[in-house]
């Protein structure tokens, strides 16, 4: 095969699992809702592009003996389908995981535009609060340590669990990722919680739903100020939509 309709096959399969995955709902694992229409019209205009392709008759060049530097170019490019294909088809779609917020330090950043401030929180209703997400209390977490200010202020939030790093015995977080654009750019976001011994009920990456108050953390090795104090830890399944936007 040369190594021109290598990369036609190499770009259909990437623009045909680009429409598989949107067909299936799961495009959103790897970027943010906002962009799925465009990249579904960009990819299928790439796909008749592509298909079309395949209808032009190759110039002389094309039809030159390959020579083996052409040859090794061309089995590579077949070889690099071949893992892409397995990638983007075979291995199903997965949410990222504990294992990212590794290699990404968990609220170390800011956590989007729209978030909470201390200020506009202070207004909140109780049923308002029960409404907020890991992300709006991770903002506020990060605004202040005052445990008066999250007296009486109702906790209902799910995500999966992460361990503390200060205190993994008896501390860990109900995580999850905030997407701007893309998978790429996800930061992980989270809400400490003060369960000793969590471990042996629960699972690191289990997706949980803790409902609760924050109280000053009872941990002395944690450097989390506050924690959330939980009254009920629900075990429940992975979201339809596991990212934050």
């Amino acid at each position: 095969m040369s190594p021109r309709f290598a990369g036609l096959i190499l770009a259909l399969t990437v623009v045909v699992a680009t429409l598989w995955l949107g067909a299936t709902g799961q495009l959103v694992l790897y970027i943010h809702p906002r962009y799925v229409v465009f990249t579904m019209i960009m990819a299928a205009l790439a796909l008749v592009i592509g298909v079309a392709s395949f209808a032009i008759k190759p110039g002389h060049d094309d039809d030159a003996p390959a020579t083996r530097t052409g040859r090794v170019i061309s089995v590579s490019a077949l070889a690099l389908t071949a893992v892409i294909a397995a990638a983007l088809i075979v291995v199903p779609p997965a949410t990222l995981t504990s294992a990212t917020v590794d290699t990404r330090e968990i609220n170390s950043t800011g956590v989007g535009v729209e978030v909470q401030s201390v200020d506009s929180a202070s207004s909140e209703s109780d049923a308002a609060f029960a409404k907020f997400t890991v992300r709006d209390w991770a903002s506020l977490l990060a605004q202040t340590s005052d445990t008066e200010f999250y007296s009486g202020k109702p906790v209902d939030v799910a995500g999966f669990i992460t361990a503390d790093e200060t205190d993994p015995t008896n501390v860990f977080y109900v995580s999850r990722f905030v997407i701007t654009c893309c998978a790429v750019d996800a930061q992980p976001v989270g809400v400490p919680v003060y369960s000793p011994n969590w471990a042996e009920s629960y699972e690191v990456d289990g997706w949980v739903r803790v409902t609760g108050s924050f109280v000053a953390n009872p941990s002395s090795a944690s450097e989390q100020p506050i924690a959330l104090d939980p009254a009920t830890v629900e075990l429940i399944g992975t979201p339809d939509e596991p990212y934050l936007f």
